[in-house]
């Protein structure tokens, strides 16, 4: 499956990039796939393993905060492996051209 999510600390002011990044350092040692995006995270892999990774990150995140707002987007397609990169290369074959990524 794959699932796009953000996590948001309430009331740490304009700049977030230092707790984000604390956040995708979690991410990156994982092991799942995923691509960091400028408005949240796509991880790809099992159930049980992305939805401990997003666990784990929003409470990393609760030890910064004492409010946070987490939103998840799953896409789970029975058999589908690589769909991060997959998804988009089946939209650039029907236009038959490359997209901006």
């Amino acid at each position: 499956m794959v699932v796009e999510f953000s996590i948001v600390p309430v009331g740490r002011g304009e700049s977030l990039s230092g707790l984000v990044a604390k956040v995708l350092d979690v991410v990156d040692g994982s092991g799942l796939p995923y691509k960091l995006t400028a408005m949240g995270t796509i991880v790809e892999g099992e159930w049980n393993d992305v939805m401990e990774l997003i666990k784990t990150c929003h409470f990393l995140m609760r030890g910064e905060a004492s409010r946070v707002l987490t939103r998840i987007s799953i896409d789970d397609r029975a058999k589908a492996r690589n769909r991060i990169e997959g998804k988009v290369e089946s939209l650039e074959n029907v236009l038959k051209r490359r997209l901006k990524k």
